[in-house]
């Protein structure tokens, strides 16, 4: 894939809002949803202002987006992060269907500066029962009623 100067524009904006998060008491992590070089949405991390451990940049640029386009589907658009996603981000960005996800530091680059993305990610390759956070199923049997549910509803908007 080509990076344009466009590409590494908007990415310097993503870059420029980590700074500015990291003055204002925010974590330093910024990102960008954009569209032919059309900003739809910047934000910056709010974890430790907001008191919300998914204020994550790229979590509430997704939110952002969505609110003002209306939409759950960011098909089209791409992203951009002042750094490599951590596995919560990623799982949102992938649900919210962007077309390209760009990033500057990576995930080594966090943990450098304590904050170990990389933790989540070797803990999601063990198996569950390996997990420093217990993992327990309960009341499948219970549960199962709704998916039945939602699989006969003729109404419902797929995602």
């Amino acid at each position: 894939m080509t990076i344009t100067e466009q590409d590494k524009e908007m990415m310097r904006e993503a870059i420029r809002l980590s700074a500015e998060s990291v003055e204002n008491g925010g974590g330093p992590f910024g990102a960008v949803i954009a569209k032919d070089g059309e900003i739809i949405s910047g934000t910056s991390n709010s974890v430790t202002l907001l008191n919300d451990p998914t204020a994550h940049a790229e979590v509430t640029c997704i939110r952002e987006a969505c609110r003002k386009l209306g939409t759950f589907d960011l098909s089209g658009y791409k992203i951009y992060s002042s750094c490599e996603p951590c596995p919560m981000c990623l799982g949102a960005i992938y649900w919210a269907h962007l077309d390209c996800i760009y990033y500057a530091n990576n995930r080594k680059d966090a943990a450098d500066i304590d904050f170990d993305d990389d933790f989540i990610y070797r803990e999601l390759e063990k198996p569950m029962a390996e997990r420093s956070t217990p993992i327990i199923p309960l009341l499948r049997e219970e549960a199962l009623p709704v998916f039945r549910q939602w699989t006969l509803k003729a109404d419902k908007t797929e995602y």
